[in-house]
């Protein structure tokens, strides 16, 4: 991978197109939040790596119900949480995950799914919009999220920025909260432990898909 094709320099280049324009309240909102989360660090409290994950209840993209184990087939997986298709920089990251990761797991005969909060129809539309052949899911209520400790809440600022862009989480998200996971990725093996767990706060940042890999290599899965 270049720089430039990396999550952070897509990012960056998605900053520096919306900086050229002129000055956005909406967008300083959560430009402070981001800022903020960052300052605040991985929350107390995040699943150790050793911890077991539970075979909890989710639902595909075509509506139907899935249990986490039976997502993960059975053998290693990596967990990729996102906020939304909504979220630009969930957008950035899985379209990476699909072009740079799914190949190189695939070959290890590791399974990628990608886990939110939305209702199916908005896992289906993310699925579709980047054309992943990878599993993409909706765990209602965040339950995994929650167990793991990585649930969040949009600031108060952010929350009225999202609205004034017409983003209702009450009504993106499956049980009608507006709880959102931090963006993590967690790498479990065959007995569905968690060996490897990358926590980012601040939402506009990622782990880096050969980040992940070299993590993996790491692990010997």
């Amino acid at each position: 991978m270049t720089a430039e094709s990396t999550i952070t320099g897509l990012v960056a280049e998605m900053r520096a197109a919306a900086a050229a324009g002129p000055p956005n309240e909406v967008m300083a909102a959560f430009s402070r939040e981001q800022a903020e989360l960052a300052a605040s660090g991985v929350p107390a409290g995040v699943a150790a790596v050793g911890a077991e994950i539970w075979d909890a209840s989710l639902v595909d993209a075509d509506g139907s119900p899935i249990t986490l184990y039976a997502a993960t087939g059975g053998g290693a997986a990596v967990l990729v949480f996102y906020r939304g298709m909504w979220c630009p920089y969930c957008n950035i990251a899985l379209s990476a995950y699909q072009r740079h990761l799914l190949p190189r797991l695939a070959e290890r005969g590791i399974g990628l799914i990608a886990i939110s909060p939305q209702r199916p129809d908005g896992s289906l539309s993310m699925q579709q919009k980047h054309d992943l052949s990878f599993t993409v899911v909706s765990d209602p209520g965040n339950v995994i999220a929650r167990g793991l400790g990585i649930l969040t809440h949009p600031s108060d600022g952010a929350r009225e920025a999202q609205l004034h862009l017409g983003l209702d989480l009450t009504t993106v998200n499956a049980d009608g909260t507006i709880a959102l996971p931090m963006p993590t990725v967690v790498v479990l093996d065959a007995r569905h432990k968690v060996r490897w767990i990358d926590v980012h706060p601040d939402y506009s940042t990622r782990s880096e898909p050969q980040q992940i890999l070299e993590a993996i290599d790491a692990l010997g899965l």
